[in-house]
């Protein structure tokens, strides 16, 4: 395994950041992103972006090769939400851009804050077809929050600092820059310009006093914990609110780990678009307080439809209009503030909550009922079991997409924020690997792991290769089942049978130890943490590959249709 370069010292032997004077653009490109922090940038190279590649050279911005446009943008888009500054990705123009386009729309509709660039034809061959030339401005727009082309050199600073405010301001996203290859290599002097820190606004005193009336007067108020808190740094004005006032506190997919699983509050995680525990929790309840909530996280169809249940709405930006989701009284601004304000104003409760604890015993005890459960292929319960009983609070897992998703965002319970990454709103297959590479490099103390189905892993198997080659031990728990399980769940249920969802598969313990991971198969229930504890002992990159029985799907949704409140 090679040596990791990205944690390695600033180089300024070429030019000084701070300095001015005449550079290419793309040099004075790189020099602002310096100065912005960016630690890190991932793309795959192009002819369009030669002058960036030959500025990183002298850069203490490290590139990370990828091995496909779209996990540099998951990468980036991961590396955003967990540090709350903008992740950088990189193509070239023409279909390298349009591969970026997916994973740049997923931290788009996930608000994390991220950067696409991308290499252009010059500006002499925009105006009639040319080769690779698409209008990318024009294709990124309805995936970002500002998509832009440089057209001379010297506004680059502009650029590249409305970028970084537009992506981090609320509520973060994507933000893309277009460089054609004729200004990249412009003489231009500049600098980067002062970077001024951001107001945040917060509400009013009887703002808040009329929230807090709302929350005495009612009888069964319910927390909605979103993505928002996390992002905001607010889980712990969160905790301190909910216990003062004595209010069970429900997570979305994406808001997990917000509230601590510890906590008898915490009534866990909402999400599956059908009945389930915490439905009847949304029935109990006479007041939901959204926080930190977007309605694209858990439609409110699925929890509040015909808008019976009043909402108070606590977030950084106005709710969507929704016919489900009837705000009654919003609380605007900062999160963490407004909710410490919220804290102070509220008189301490103690409230009948035998509803709430029966909704929280109910999932605990079927995430404990299959501890020991000995059946093979492994079920999806028993899967997760061992997971959590491995891992460490604050350690981090990354689900993709498809049916383990749904598991996982039911039954892993987290006790921290940001350590349990769902993507739910594009929700793009794929996410895991390029994911568990950037947690890693933004927490390396930690173990990671990226839980993902055999469907998305061979869409982006080849990072492999990547985590080798930057030496992150991260484990991959691979639920395979020859199909798209999730698909395949929505089929049975749907139409009783199933149409184009099974395919083949390699070896996977020949791939993985092809690319230099140690490599494990799972061939009796009993084997599988065991092996999970093996994987995190030997500290390199792992794959463990675990046959699921996706039988379990159907049970479940059957099970979930006898719950009545």
């Amino acid at each position: 395994m090679s040596t990791r370069r990205w944690n390695s010292p600033r180089r300024t032997e070429n030019f000084d950041f701070y300095r001015g004077g005449c550079v290419n653009a793309a040099q004075l490109l790189i020099r602002c992103l310096e100065h912005e922090g960016v630690e890190y940038i991932f793309g795959v190279p192009g002819e369009e972006n030669l002058d960036i590649m030959d500025a990183l050279l002298d850069s203490s911005i490290e590139f990370i090769v990828t091995r496909h446009e779209t996990n540099a943008a998951f990468m980036a888009g991961t590396y955003g939400r967990l540090t709350g500054k903008p992740g950088v990705c990189l193509s070239t123009l023409g279909p390298g851009a349009t591969n970026l386009l997916t994973g740049v729309a997923t931290a788009n509709m996930d608000h994390c804050p991220i950067i696409a660039i991308t290499g252009q034809a010059g500006l002499d061959r925009q105006h009639k077809i040319s080769h690779q030339y698409y209008d990318l401005v024009s294709v990124y727009q309805p995936v970002t929050k500002f998509s832009t082309q440089v057209k001379k050199a010297e506004i680059i600073p502009e650029v590249i600092r409305k970028a970084v405010e537009v992506a981090t301001s609320e509520k973060p996203g994507a933000v893309h820059i277009d460089f054609p290859e004729d200004i990249a290599a412009e003489k231009v002097e500049g600098r980067p310009l002062e970077i001024m820190a951001p107001t945040t606004m917060e509400a009013g005193e009887r703002t808040i006093s009329k929230a807090a009336k709302l929350i005495e007067e009612a009888n069964r108020p319910l927390i909605l914990a979103g993505m928002g808190i996390t992002r905001q740094y607010a889980t712990e004005s969160l905790r301190n609110f909910a216990e003062k006032a004595d209010i069970p506190v429900v997570h979305t997919f994406m808001g997990k780990g917000a509230f601590s699983f510890k906590n008898k509050l915490s009534l866990l995680t909402a999400g599956m678009s059908g009945n389930d525990y915490i439905s009847c929790g949304f029935k109990e309840s006479d007041l939901i307080i959204a926080i930190g909530f977007d309605i694209s996280e858990y439609p409110p169809k699925n929890w509040n439809k015909g808008g019976k249940t009043p909402i108070l709405h606590i977030d950084t930006e106005a709710a969507e209009t929704d016919a489900d989701y009837p705000v009654l009284h919003s609380v605007i601004g900062n999160l963490d503030e407004n909710l410490k304000q919220l804290e102070k104003a509220v008189s301490p409760a103690k409230r009948d909550n035998k509803w709430a604890a029966h909704v929280r015993e109910e999932n605990i005890n079927e995430l404990n009922s299959f501890a020991e459960d000995g059946g093979f292929p492994v079920k999806p319960q028993k899967i997760i079991a061992d997971l959590r009983s491995v891992l460490e609070e604050k350690d981090i897992v990354i689900s993709d997409v498809g049916a383990h998703k749904m598991w996982m965002a039911r039954m892993y319970h987290t006790f921290e924020p940001n350590t349990c990454l769902i993507s739910n709103g594009l929700a793009s297959m794929g996410v895991s690997v390029p994911g568990a590479i950037a947690a890693k490099m933004v927490h390396p103390e930690r173990n990671v792991v990226a839980v993902c189905g055999d469907g998305a892993f061979q869409m982006v198997s080849a990072e492999m290769e990547t985590a080798i080659r930057l030496n992150l031990p991260i484990i991959i728990l691979l639920w395979r089942d020859g199909g798209y399980g999730l698909i395949e769940w929505k089929q049975l249920n749907e139409f009783h049978r199933t149409s184009h969802i099974k395919f083949g598969n390699p070896d996977f313990i020949q791939l993985a130890k092809s690319y230099g991971f140690e490599a494990f198969g799972i061939e009796k229930a009993g084997e599988l943490k065991e092996t999970l504890q093996k994987a995190i002992e030997l500290k390199k990159p792992v794959l463990i590959d675990c046959p699921v029985d996706y039988r379990e799907n159907v049970k479940l949704t059957e099970k979930l249709g006898n719950i009545f409140c």
